[in-house]
């Protein structure tokens, strides 16, 4: 079957340009010429821009190309490489998720260990929530070294006191370091929750970031399927 470069656009909604544009990315294949010197198209090619397009909410637009180019030169290794790197950034990306999801739900609830009794309702020390953790108090000496959390001291001793507040903070931190994740990532996720005023206001952010994950989740479904046919197209 021979298609036009509008035959293919059609199908998508697209620009005949935008065609040609793939075609000399390398996302589609080269085309053969016809005698008059237009582009002569096969299903192979109305294939591999299904593929693209299906690539793209997956994986994004500029791994979706490179997934093709890589195919399309033989490099079959190469494009399962760079799938694989995707699959593992969602994979990072919803442990994230999950670390601060409990870390936000932890304040509160059955788990939290009521204040210390040595200092007033809300308020504690350093030794007393390092314990709490299971921690040493030279790691949240650390962290405020880093900005992530800043106690005040107390005029008459000197002493670091974390409000209940600074505690929230803290348990988030805790989590997100166990999980993995870098003191700058944590720092964000800490602005973001002071931003938002607390962390019910970012509860709505967060059930939106697990809905684009598993869109996401999905798309990588759908794009993995049309690969697949694609690779198997003569």
């Amino acid at each position: 079957m021979r298609l036009r470069p509008i035959d293919l656009a059609r199908e998508h909604g697209l620009s005949t340009q935008a065609v040609r544009n793939y075609e000399e990315a390398g996302i589609l294949p080269p085309a053969e010429r016809s005698p008059a010197g237009y582009r002569v198209y096969a299903p192979r090619h109305a294939a591999a821009l299904r593929t693209f397009l299906a690539l793209i909410p997956a994986h994004g637009h500029a791994t979706a190309g490179a997934i093709m180019r890589a195919v399309n030169g033989g490099a079959t290794e190469g494009a399962l490489r760079l799938i694989d790197e995707s699959h593992a950034q969602l994979a990072g990306d919803r442990s994230t998720l999950e670390a601060v999801e409990v870390a936000l739900g932890e304040p509160g609830s059955p788990r939290d260990p009521a204040p210390s009794p040595e200092v007033e309702p809300g308020v504690t020390f350093i030794g007393p929530l390092a314990r709490r953790l299971g921690i040493r108090p030279a790691t949240l000496r650390k962290w405020e070294r880093a900005g992530l959390i800043v106690p005040r001291r107390d005029p008459r001793t000197g002493y670091r006191v974390y409000t209940a507040v600074d505690v929230r903070d803290v348990l988030l931190a805790h989590q997100l370091r166990r999980g993995g994740h870098g003191l700058e990532q944590i720092a964000r996720v800490l602005e973001q929750v002071r931003a938002a005023g607390g962390p019910e206001p970012l509860r709505a952010t967060l059930r939106e970031w697990r809905g684009r994950l598993t869109a996401r989740g999905v798309a990588m479904l759908a794009g993995a399927a049309a690969l697949d046919t694609y690779l198997k197209t003569p």
